[in-house]
């Protein structure tokens, strides 16, 4: 595994360091991506992957990347992971920018991302296969109150990437997409409440073993490791507490008597 090569974007926290860490450990030569050095510089210490600063809202950034990568050697795999969730309003009191910012990393940072290395994963793709995995979620399945710029934002790229995988039809590159349901990550939830930590406290309150990062490292690492003629199209990852987007039990999950 060791000759093939996966770009994380988002690498700096959360879901895409966990996964990043978990690459590496597999063997695989890894690059992360994220907007912050200081982050980036201490993965790299500590994992040893390389790692490339950009934004994925910025063109200028994505085509840096592109290059870099180019000159440094062949793409096997693309996970598309930058992304988040900023305010909790209704639609009414919804602050337009917010909006604006989680499309352009949500949606539009996919699309650049993706079509900037589409070339690289297509030459690397005529030695076997090679993938994009993109990071949704369940909130681009199911609308719910407080949630209509983030819903709005993950149904658009799950709409990408269907798109996507009819367009790239005949070629072979699989195309997949994970959707996570609540996941207790350092950042996420906080920065989409505005820092404010009552709020974070009482989102996890009493769920029993919410998923973690970690947990969806492993179903992305797994998802592009099965055999290259097996495609996972959709995998939609959520603790067990959490029956639906609606339906998150608080307390002991424990049998019926």
């Amino acid at each position: 595994m060791s000759t093939r090569r996966v770009v994380i974007t988002g690498a700096s926290s959360g879901i895409g360091q966990a996964t990043a860490r978990l690459f590496a450990q597999h063997g695989w030569k890894v690059v992360g991506v994220a907007r912050r050095a200081d982050r980036l510089a201490a993965l790299e210490a500590e994992t040893g992957i390389s790692t490339f600063v950009a934004d994925v809202t910025k063109q200028e950034d994505v085509d840096s990347l592109r290059d870099f990568l180019a000159d440094s050697g062949p793409v096997h795999a693309l996970v598309n992971n930058a992304g988040g969730a900023f305010g909790a309003s209704s639609v009414e009191d919804s602050d337009p920018e917010d909006w604006k910012r989680m499309f352009d990393v949500n949606v539009i940072g996919v699309q650049r991302v993706t079509s900037a290395l589409l070339p690289l994963l297509r030459k690397a793709a005529a030695d076997g296969h090679a993938d994009i995995m993109t990071v949704t979620s369940t909130a681009g399945f199911v609308p719910y109150e407080g949630g209509g710029g983030y819903n709005a934002a993950k149904f658009a790229a799950h709409g990408v990437v269907g798109v996507l995988r009819l367009e790239l039809a005949g070629e072979p590159i699989r195309v997949l997409e994970i959707a996570p349901g609540m996941v207790k990550t350092d950042e996420f939830a906080f920065n989409r409440l505005g820092g404010d930590t009552t709020k974070v406290e009482a989102l996890y309150a009493d769920v029993k073993n919410p998923l973690v990062a970690e947990d969806v490292a492993e179903a992305i690492v797994h998802a592009i490791e099965l055999p290259g003629h097996v495609n996972m199209d959709m995998i939609t990852i959520r603790p067990v507490a959490q029956a639906a987007q609606h339906k998150l039990i608080r307390g002991e999950l424990k049998p019926k008597a």
